[in-house]
């Protein structure tokens, strides 16, 4: 009999948790000049995923910096991201990691949606006490 040990590799980030990933995005939003960042706790409204992370941008190369930048930082994280929409358009790029979802909004997009109000009952997270 022989038993197979299995070596993680050392250079390979290690996936932290949700709640951390969340706020590492609302940290990567805010050096990149984004506005009215908000992290909001979703797991008591849906068991589809933990975290919303809301942000918005000015100018689309903003958008694209905020959502390219918050990509590689997750990815240092130890994260992959599932699924990226509104990228081209750029008025609301949204970036899905399962459990964290990512939502960049230019000023008009996010006035018109207001994700924050639609989840009002999600509790918000005070992300810069979290970092």
């Amino acid at each position: 009999m022989s038993t197979v040990d299995t070596v993680s590799d050392p250079l390979a980030p290690s996936l932290s948790s949700a709640l951390h990933r969340a706020c590492v995005a609302a940290k990567v939003a805010a050096d990149n000049k984004g506005r009215d960042i908000l992290v909001l706790d979703m797991r008591p409204c849906t068991p589809l995923f933990d975290y919303f992370v809301i942000s918005t941008g000015t100018s689309r190369r903003q958008i694209h910096t905020v959502a390219e930048e918050t990509d590689d930082a997750l990815k240092a994280e130890g994260d992959s991201r599932i699924g990226i929409e509104g990228y081209e358009a750029s008025k609301w790029i949204v970036q899905d990691y399962g459990d964290v979802v990512i939502h960049v909004f230019d000023s008009d997009t996010r006035d018109y949606y207001k994700l924050e109000e639609l989840w009002a009952d999600a509790p918000r997270v005070d992300w810069e006490r979290e970092i």
